[in-house]
């Protein structure tokens, strides 16, 4: 099934894994006091456009976002760029003074690795590089450049079927956490991945099956809920619950040791605001996000998210998916008023 966001973007689906891992130099060995929120909303920001991150936060009032996305330039490679740019480094000259001035209003950021692009291109950086121990450094290197305490990892269409790129993932997932509980750090890993409107179709549980046989930790699994390219006409509030409903009948499977609340509790939502790339039969409408945001308290799921804080407008009314609006009547942030309130210390 095909699985895209915007035909522009570097896009992909979401679940989320929390990890630790890989020996540090001494100089590493800082542990980052900050905590992203136990339930957190965190949209989806597109780091390839040249907007500003901390402008966008300020303006919309989303203290978390979600930084959208880290690759590699080019197959092959096992250097990380924002959006695979070499002029767009992991150092502080890169999102470094909107990191902080998101930081001073109390809030923080998730870089995300991966997305559509890099993974229908080969750059998503297990795909491209064949070294684990390169895989482990790259993540360390974002998480010490910016000392984050979250990583999402943003895995769909060709790296859901990569077989060697889902293990040395998983392996340098388990080297970083290795590395983090070494040094004191608190680091978690987040999966993006596809979802069906019953929960994820085998090529995303293979993922989580490898990451457990590799002893990776597993903290979220985060589900992009939209793009189900099934010709149906969708309630995406309706589709959003019975998805989460069935991962976390796959999740008692796969981790039959937790209780039905922490099983819950490992749940990411995302959602597409307004017309999603399949057209209006997937229209995720202002109705769905009360919806889903009460429903998300309700169940206590770890995080919630939306494609993406730019497109949260109504600059396009009637029409088509787009980087830039939502295509559908809304007043600008509007889903991020609604939205917002999931997040809880």
């Amino acid at each position: 099934m095909r699985r895209s966001r915007l035909a522009a973007l570097t896009a992909a689906a979401v679940v989320t894994v929390s990890v630790s891992g890989l020996h540090a130099p001494a100089a590493e060995a800082k542990a980052a006091h900050r905590t992203i929120p136990a339930h957190v909303f965190a949209p989806y920001f597109e780091a390839y456009n040249g907007d500003s991150l901390s402008g966008l936060a300020a303006q919309s009032g989303d203290k978390f976002l979600t930084l959208a996305f880290v690759q590699t330039p080019s197959v092959g490679s096992c250097t990380a760029y924002f959006n695979g740019d070499t002029t767009m480094p992991i150092s502080s000259a890169t999102f470094g003074g909107d990191i902080a001035a998101i930081r001073r209003s109390g809030g923080d950021v998730i870089p995300s690795f991966g997305g559509y692009a890099a993974d229908n291109g080969g750059t998503e950086i297990a795909d491209s590089c064949t070294s684990v121990d390169a895989i482990a450094a790259q993540f360390r290197k974002v998480i010490t450049t910016y000392d984050v305490t979250r990583i999402d990892l943003d895995v769909e269409d060709n790296s859901l079927t990569n077989t060697a790129g889902i293990d040395r993932r998983n392996k340098a997932i388990r080297k970083v956490e290795d590395w983090a509980a070494a040094t004191g750090r608190h680091i978690e890993f987040s999966y993006t991945l596809p979802t069906t409107t019953t929960g994820l179709e085998d090529n995303g549980l293979a993922v989580l099956r490898n990451a457990i046989s590799n002893h990776a930790r597993v903290d979220i699994v985060n589900l992009m809920t939209f793009d189900y390219y099934d010709g149906a006409v969708h309630d995406m509030a309706t589709d959003t619950q019975t998805a989460a409903n069935g991962l976390v009948s796959q999740l008692r499977t796969l981790y039959p040791g937790r209780s039905t609340a922490q099983l819950w509790a490992m749940v990411g939502i995302t959602e597409m605001i307004g017309v999603d790339d399949y057209g209006p039969e997937e229209t995720f409408t202002l109705a769905n996000a009360q919806t889903v945001t009460r429903w998300a308290k309700a169940k206590g799921i770890r995080s919630l998210s939306f494609w993406a804080l730019q497109r949260d407008n109504g600059g396009c009314p009637g029409g088509a998916a787009a980087d830039n609006c939502s295509g559908i009547s809304q007043s600008t942030w509007q889903f991020s008023r609604t939205m917002r309130a999931f997040t809880s210390a």
